[in-house]
């Protein structure tokens, strides 16, 4: 399970029916994560009175964090790395093309 996925990452699918995707996190629930665009389903809906007809929906629904990774810019999977800095700041940074690339702030300095 990785730890440093977070609403709001791009993350990519490493296994599954959604392989090789790409998209936003929506929300994290202990182990499994929502992605925008991932793992849609349909889901028929009854009406509750007589007026309203009935309805298919569309769900995203979550998928288990183990099966995604974290990505760059270009959707390339990337292991991340947790560094402090001088400051007191913790990040996380990834090596692309023998340069160190900071992908996100873990912590402020208090």
């Amino acid at each position: 399970m990785s730890k440093w996925i977070i609403k709001g990452d791009n993350v990519v699918v490493i296994a599954g029916n959604e392989k090789g995707k790409t998209g936003t996190v929506v929300s994290r629930r202990d182990d499994r994560i929502v992605i925008k665009g991932i793992n849609i389903r349909k889901k028929h809906v009854k009406s509750r009175d007589r007026s309203a007809p009935s309805r298919v929906i569309e769900l995203e629904l979550p998928i288990h964090i183990s099966n995604t990774a974290l990505c760059d810019d270009q959707g390339k999977k990337v292991k991340v790395k947790c560094r402090t800095t001088a400051d007191g700041v913790k990040e996380l940074y990834y090596m692309k093309d023998n340069k160190e690339v900071v992908h996100r702030q873990l912590r402020k300095p208090s």
